[in-house]
């Protein structure tokens, strides 16, 4: 998914609603993240022309709280509790995700998987 930075973003999204898991006094999302725009966007295998300065999903640990909330490896994250994370550098997401007086975090995704199945659609 590319876009012209200033003009508005379209987007197939998906909500995710991750319960953390406790373990002692950290709570754990069971997901790693990458990208932001303080990085190197041709770095990012997720993103197809490799100017997406997105936040992107790189790893779910299975059986985690993300996992069972049906996050996915290469999901970008557009929203956190409401919060846009579309212009955001890597370490503001990763405050925004791991606040600690958040136990649940809603998700505003997209992925490629959605954005072809409605493509498809309209296409019928």
């Amino acid at each position: 998914m590319s876009y012209i930075p200033g003009q508005p973003v379209t987007a197939v999204v998906q909500r995710v609603e991750i319960h953390k898991l406790r373990q002692g006094e950290n709570l754990i999302l069971g997901f790693s993240i990458g990208g932001g725009i303080d990085q190197d966007p041709a770095q990012n295998p997720f993103s197809e022309d490799k100017t997406d300065k997105g936040i992107y999903v790189t790893r779910v640990t299975e059986g985690g709280p993300a996992e069972v909330a049906g996050l996915q490896v290469g999901d970008k994250i557009m929203q956190v509790n409401g919060w846009d994370m579309t212009m955001v550098t890597h370490d503001q997401a990763r405050k925004r995700l791991t606040k600690r007086n958040e136990e649940v975090v809603r998700l505003l995704v997209t992925r490629h998987s959605l954005q072809k199945a409605v493509q498809q659609s309209m296409m019928s």
